[in-house]
């Protein structure tokens, strides 16, 4: 028997940072985000002999153990051994010997919610081969706790919820629980959002860890700006719900302008000049707004193209050295099966 999972990539249309603790605890945070036809994959392997293999195909990591409880956490492929050490504490059953194989179809830190979604998409294989009765809520905040507590890797919830709802969302987030409000966008909306929608990788990638903790050292002292960003930035999600659901497409382009302005102020290397400097030079192609992915600092960007202007904007951006990337919107999240 082979178990396989998938869990999709998502871009975060507004309200981004605002998932992220202690500013959520304290006064709430909204985020609007979609999935995309990116995914993070998960296949379990049970092997004959007594040993574990864990590897990423995408970065060309692997490791080998004998079969036992808690593999080391050496900074190696951690995420994936992670998800095991956890339910291995939690389960009572031992596991015999596998090899379990990851791919994500976008590098670490490109802001898409790379790390996050691969924990999804290897607790899901382990689900899938467990039988471990876990409903959507139970995985996303299963996920989370894996990478925030027993891995201490800073960051949101918005990312582990995405990948295993899927669809687009409109998500609320409190100290004591989380809100999935799935969003019933007409389809020709949706169509010309995912065909005005331009994703554009920088080329370079960043380590989000460094920015969301001085993000959250921002809101431990009370730092007016940086506050005051975020509670703008939970308009701004409640703005492009609107904007979406009332079919108002035209004012997207305005709403992620807007929320880019006020993502400069939550912290320090959010922006920087080469990501100004693609910024407006997108603008001045025709794009009327867009937004860096996750949390800043490099990686994906988005770009809102109406009309036609998306070819001009395309063909600007791809003069700065970076690519944009195809994709379609997706309706489901995270996806298990055997063979």
């Amino acid at each position: 028997m082979i178990y396989r999972s998938k869990a999709p990539l998502r871009i975060g249309l507004a309200g981004g940072g605002t998932d992220v603790s202690p500013y959520s605890d304290q006064f709430g945070g909204v985020i609007l985000n979609a999935t995309i036809s990116l995914s993070a994959y998960a296949t379990i392997e049970p092997l004959t002999e007594n040993k574990i293999i864990v590897e990423a195909l995408d970065r060309n990591e692997s490791q080998q153990f004998s079969v036992i409880p808690q593999l080391p956490l050496d900074g190696t492929l951690d995420l994936l051994k992670g998800v095991y050490n956890r339910i291995q504490k939690d389960q009572p059953t031992q596991i015999p010997g596998f090899k379990l194989s990851t791919f994500v179809d976008a590098p670490a830190g490109s802001g898409l919610g790379t790390s996050s979604t691969l924990v999804v998409a290897v607790l899901g294989v382990f689900k899938e081969m467990l039988k471990l009765p876990m409903d959507e809520y139970k995985i996303a905040q299963y996920a989370f706790d894996i990478e925030r507590t027993d891995l201490q890797l800073a960051g949101g919830k918005q990312d582990q919820y995405a990948a295993t709802f899927g669809g687009v969302n409109f998500m609320e987030f409190y100290a004591d629980k989380v809100i999935v409000n799935p969003l019933r966008i007409k389809p020709q909306h949706l169509n010309e959002l995912e065909n005005n929608l331009v994703l554009y990788f920088t080329s370079t990638s960043r380590e989000s860890a460094t920015i969301i903790k001085e993000q959250v050292k921002n809101v431990q002292k009370k730092n007016e700006k940086s506050i005051e960003a975020m509670h703008n930035l939970k308009d701004q999600s409640k703005m492009m719900k609107e904007a979406l659901l009332q079919g108002n497409l035209d004012e997207i382009g305005l709403i992620l302008d807007y929320g880019f302005e006020q993502k400069r102020n939550m912290a320090a290397n959010i922006s920087n000049y080469d990501i100004e400097k693609v910024y407006a030079a997108a603008k001045k192609s025709g794009a009327t707004g867009g937004k860096i992915s996750g949390a800043g600092g490099g990686g994906f960007m988005i770009f809102y193209c109406p009309k036609n202007t998306r070819y001009e904007v395309i063909k600007t951006l791809n003069s700065y050295g970076g690519l944009v990337r195809d994709y379609s919107f997706t309706k489901y999240g995270l996806t298990t099966w055997s063979i």
